[in-house]
C-alpha cells in the first residue's frame, strides 16, 4: 500500500495526518540532515520531488507525517531510501549489498503513518535504494469506504496476527496468520483489521523507471 484515493474525485490523493507524538519530529528530522547533506535548500528540493515547498517544510518541522508513497518518491529525489527517514542514523558503508536487521534493532514505528490508520516501521536498514522495500504493517478496525491505496509495480502481504479482510479491486479475502496474497498493486486496494490486533508483513516492489512517481 502506498498511494491513496479517494471517491470525491476517483483516485485523488488524500491527504496525510496531522500527528502529534514525536516520531513525527524524528522523521522530519533525518528528512532535513539528508537534504542538508546534500546542500538542497527547500526550494530545490520541492523542484525535485514535485511537492509544495509549504508541504516539505511541514514534514521537516513534524507537522505532518507522509505515507509511504511519499517518502518513496522524497526518498528517490534525496538519492537514498525510505529506511533511512524511518532508522537510526548509522555510519556509512560504501557498497552495503546486504542488510540484516536484528531482532532488537527494529525499527521505531511510525503512528498513525498516515490518515487513514496504518501504522508501519521498515524492516530493511539498507543505505542504498533498492527496489523491494519490506515493512511491518499494524491495520484499523475501520477505514474510510471511499478510500484506495494504488501504485505501480507489485506487492506481497504476509499476515503475522489477527485476521485481516483484503481488498482488491472488487474481491474481498480473508486473511488469517500464516495466509499471504499476492497481488498487483496497480489495482486499487486497502485492508482492515477484523480482530482487534492485525498484523502483516507487508513487501512493495516498485519496477525500474516508476520509483519517483509512487506518490
Amino acid at each position: 500500500m502506498t498511494d491513496a484515493h479517494t471517491a470525491e474525485e476517483p483516485f485523488q490523493q488524500a491527504q496525510d495526518a496531522d500527528i502529534g507524538s514525536t516520531l513525527p519530529n524524528e522523521l522530519g528530522r533525518r528528512l532535513r540532515e539528508c537534504r542538508l547533506a546534500q546542500g538542497l535548500t527547500l526550494e530545490k528540493l520541492a523542484v525535485k520531488s514535485g511537492f509544495d515547498k509549504g508541504y516539505l517544510s511541514r514534514i521537516e518541522n513534524g507537522k505532518k507525517v507522509p505515507p509511504i508513497a511519499t517518502l518513496s518518491r522524497l526518498a528517490s529525489a534525496l538519492d537514498t531510501d525510505i529506511s533511512s527517514f524511518l532508522s537510526p542514523s548509522r555510519p556509512t558503508v560504501p557498497r552495503k549489498s546486504v542488510s540484516i536487521v536484528r531482532h532488537n534493532e527494529k525499527r521505531p514505528m511510525v503512528l498513525g503513518g498516515s490518515a487513514f490508520g496504518y501504522d508501519y516501521f521498515a524492516l530493511s536498514d539498507a543505505t542504498e535504494r533498492h527496489a523491494l522495500q519490506p515493512f511491518l504493517f499494524s491495520f484499523p478496525a475501520e477505514v474510510d469506504k471511499f478510500t484506495f491505496f494504488q501504485h505501480d509495480g507489485e506487492e506481497l502481504l504476509y499476515v503475522l496476527v489477527g485476521r485481516i479482510e483484503w481488498q482488491v479491486g472488487m474481491e474481498k479475502y480473508i486473511l488469517e496468520p500464516g495466509d499471504a496474497i499476492h497481488f498487483d498493486s496497480r489495482m486499487p486496494h486497502r485492508g482492515r483489521s477484523l480482530s482487534g490486533e492485525a498484523t502483516a508483513l507487508v513487501v512493495m516492489y516498485a519496477p525500474e523507471g516508476s520509483r519517483e512517481s509512487l506518490a
